[in-house]
């Protein structure tokens, strides 16, 4: 399963999406280190294609693919150094997959900042410094061993990250974006913006309400959605289905996988026991009406071996004994 890490500097919202994500009760209280351990929640992948695939199929459930998200605590300048509560952190950072990096762009002037003003390009600086930091502390360690059967070594610093953009609720009704000094400190690198306090809301919502609070902010989807999805993009992860009368289910597979090895999601064995698939785009199997009739129009293509995975596939796959 992919685990997310969500970092930042104290005070600047990771809490409060972390809540939202898993409504999951933590203590949000305004004052740095609250969260000492990382809260883990297990979080759906929205897909709009489940349904209509399940409607199709008549199937009895629904599975979505899923992340872990690590709410990890508020780093502090110095958290190489053991400040704030220091390498503890950086343990947890190591464990994951990739990097949510909270940035706070907000005013608020009743939730006090670590350093007394509001700079997201100071924030990240800082926050990278330390990743920098504790990775060179890593590289003298490993040569002081002098050991050339060590593992490879797991840098922080070569995380993937994406920066989340923590704005007011106005500046996203506003439709705001990155200026010019903020996207030369993200380095190119992926970034979603959202107003915590907002998607707190949308995720206690009824469908109905949560309707009108997106076409109040001039939002097509929550914030979070955005999070969920931009995290499979970074990674270089896709989507692959089964369905039928059991359940209609979305697997994980990397970018560039092979079938054998991409259905090893769905069970280990069946990368060794491949022997071929049959494998229709979902929005195909919806048009045709069915994997009956898409076979009689000669849609499914029966793949061996060496086929590539692609987003949206939906597979059925021989094994042999």
């Amino acid at each position: 399963m992919l685990k997310l890490g969500m970092i930042g500097l104290p005070n600047v919202g990771k809490s409060t999406l972390f809540k939202a994500l898993t409504n999951k009760q933590v203590d949000i209280q305004n004052y740095p280190f609250t969260t000492i351990d990382p809260n883990v929640g297990v979080v759906a992948v929205p897909d709009e294609r489940l349904k209509p695939l399940a409607e199709l199929s008549n199937s009895k459930k629904i599975i979505n693919t899923t992340i872990e998200f690590y709410d990890i605590a508020g780093l502090v300048k110095g958290a190489s150094q053991g400040e704030g509560l220091g390498n503890k952190f950086l343990a947890n950072i190591r464990e994951v997959d990739a990097i949510a990096h909270m940035v706070r762009v907000f005013e608020d002037k009743n939730i006090t900042h670590v350093h007394n003003k509001i700079d997201p390009v100071g924030d990240i600086e800082i926050i990278q410094t330390e990743l920098e930091l504790a990775d060179l502390q890593t590289k003298e360690k490993r040569n002081e061993k002098k050991d050339k059967d060590l593992p490879a070594l797991d840098l922080l610093s070569n995380k993937k990250v994406i920066f989340v953009l923590n704005v007011s609720e106005s500046q996203i009704s506003e439709g705001w974006k990155p200026g010019p000094e903020l996207l030369k400190a993200m380095a190119g690198r992926d970034y979603v913006v959202l107003s915590t306090p907002l998607e707190l809301i949308l995720s206690e919502a009824t469908e109905d309400e949560k309707k009108e609070y997106l076409a109040g902010f001039n939002m097509k989807e929550p914030g979070l959605d955005l999070l969920i999805k931009q995290s499979y993009k970074t990674l270089g992860l896709v989507t692959f289905l089964t369905t039928g009368e059991d359940e209609t289910r979305a697997w994980t597979a990397h970018k560039g996988d092979l079938i054998p090895k991409a259905s090893r999601a769905i069970h280990t064995d069946f990368e060794r026991l491949f022997i071929r698939a049959e494998v229709i785009n979902w929005k195909t199997l919806l048009e045709a009406g069915g994997l009956v009739p898409a076979r009689a129009k000669g849609l499914v293509r029966t793949v061996g071996r060496d086929y590539i995975i692609q987003e949206g596939d939906v597979v059925e796959i021989l094994i042999g004994k």
